[in-house]
């Protein structure tokens, strides 16, 4: 099974403290983005448009748009294929952002069944290859679940405890 490469984008904006901005990308990751180390590497200066950033309340109308950041409080004005000039909010490349980002550890808000799957795949005997065929997964899939890097969806965890390894889950809900 040949594995697609995705192209990284942004699924969810978790939340936004000071300025660096917690999200959900499309391969399963929560990443943190902190703009204070962007904005210096930019260097940015009056005559930047995003230099209104640098303001908190202005950097927090970042919003969602197109899977990536985007921020309609700065309009950027571009030409259009039939030479119009057409105003844009002011996006970033979801690429870059993924770059710029790291992986979220040790978030309390996050369930960690890394080495749940782990133990039980051990106990079992089978690899991650063998654990990714039984539950239609892919081997770089589950161990990135198993390094606690991506939280998987309800219906993944399920073919991977259920399917997978054969347990069972119990879900409570008080």
């Amino acid at each position: 099974m040949k594995n697609k490469i995705k192209t990284p984008r942004i699924l969810k904006i978790l939340r936004i403290k000071d300025f660096t901005i917690y999200c959900v990308f499309n391969n399963g990751e929560t990443r943190v983005i902190d703009f204070l180390e962007i904005f210096k590497m930019w260097k940015l200066s009056k005559r930047d448009p995003e230099y209104i950033l640098l303001k908190q309340s202005e950097f927090k109308k970042v919003a969602l748009r197109n899977n990536t950041l985007s921020w309609k409080n700065i309009q950027i004005e571009l030409i259009d294929l039939k030479g119009n000039k057409i105003s844009h909010p002011f996006e970033l490349s979801p690429d870059l952002l993924f770059k710029y980002s790291h992986p979220l550890k040790n978030d309390r808000s996050r369930f960690f069944f890394g080495s749940i799957i782990r133990d039980a795949r051990e106990v079992k005997g089978i690899t991650q290859k063998e654990l990714a065929e039984l539950s239609g997964t892919s081997k770089s899939y589950i161990s990135r679940v198993e390094s606690d890097l991506i939280e998987p969806e309800l219906t993944t965890l399920y073919k991977i405890l259920e399917i997978g390894l054969g347990k069972k889950i119990k879900v409570l809900i008080e």
